[in-house]
């Protein structure tokens, strides 16, 4: 069973992640040609994500 994870910002609107959710387990199915596509969504808070050597919360204060 392919098992797709999406690691990025903490997503507010669960209307956008049932987008998501629908949009990757679509192109997997056309690739895969297999139904049980499972889509695993973890969301990270800007304070526990560094880029550059500094916290993305950080960058967002500036």
């Amino acid at each position: 069973m392919p098992m797709i994870t999406v690691e990025g910002p903490k997503i507010a609107d669960i209307e956008q992640k049932r987008k998501l959710v629908k949009g990757l387990t679509d192109v997997a199915y056309e690739v895969y040609q297999i139904e049980h596509i499972t889509v695993l969504i973890r969301e990270n808070a800007p304070e526990n994500v560094g880029v550059g050597g500094e916290l993305i919360a950080d960058r967002h204060k500036k």
